[in-house]
């Protein structure tokens, strides 16, 4: 088994540091804003297969794709409880993901398994597009403080209404394995993050941008 996975450990503690705002309280920046638009359910996929068939199959990088089954926690499908399961504290982290409208996600990673160079794809489907959108938000600006990294909205390399994290501090470096840039996205019901780990902070953007690209235009619109 593939174990000390960065990526999940990202997903993992950015969960944890969201828990203390939602639901929204004094002091918490938001829950989740705007008006809940549904969408029309045959439009979108019904399971986490479905999602899967959604999801980018092979990375600019060249790097190989890791197996689902061989890291661990696995990759591949998720729902609530797997996300939960992340955490120290599953039962605070599953109301996190019920607040946001969490129906399913998808994860997939690709590199080494033992350090270096790394790109994964978190693709998550909420019941609404204003759960999506908040989560991306959240997710960004959180782990931009966690990581103590420049955030930037709106980055040219990237769509309209996603964020790009560069990560420069040499220590949180040296635990996500290399110079990484994180990216997010709202789009529809879908939450779309990609990490990227690779030998120049250059290169991480460039994978980060070519694959969120890549993986929006997969997405119904």
């Amino acid at each position: 088994m593939i174990r000390g996975r960065s990526s999940q450990n990202v997903r993992a503690a950015v969960l944890l540091v969201l828990l203390p705002c939602l639901p929204a309280t004094v002091g918490c920046a938001r829950a989740v804003d705007g008006v809940p638009t549904a969408v029309p359910g045959d439009a979108f996929p019904e399971s986490a297969d479905e999602l899967e068939a959604l999801v980018v199959t092979e990375v600019p990088s060249g790097l190989p794709r890791l197996p689902d089954a061989e890291l661990d926690p696995p990759a591949g499908a998720k729902a609530v409880d797997d996300i939960a399961d992340y955490s120290e504290d599953p039962s605070r982290e599953r109301d996190v993901l019920e607040r946001y409208g969490y129906r399913q996600g998808w994860e997939r990673f690709w590199g080494s398994g033992s350090g270096g160079p790394m790109t994964g794809v978190f693709v998550d489907q909420f019941a609404t597009r204003a759960g999506a959108g908040a989560y991306a938000e959240d997710l960004a600006r959180n782990d931009a403080e966690h990581y103590d990294g420049v955030l930037h909205d709106n980055p040219p390399e990237l769509p309209g209404g996603c964020r790009m994290l560069t990560v420069d501090d040499p220590e949180a470096q040296a635990a996500l394995g290399g110079p990484a840039a994180l990216a997010w996205c709202g789009h529809g019901p879908f939450s779309v993050s990609v990490t990227a780990v690779a030998e120049s902070m250059d290169a991480a953007q460039e994978e980060v941008a070519a694959v969120v690209d890549e993986q929006l235009d997969r997405l119904p619109p």
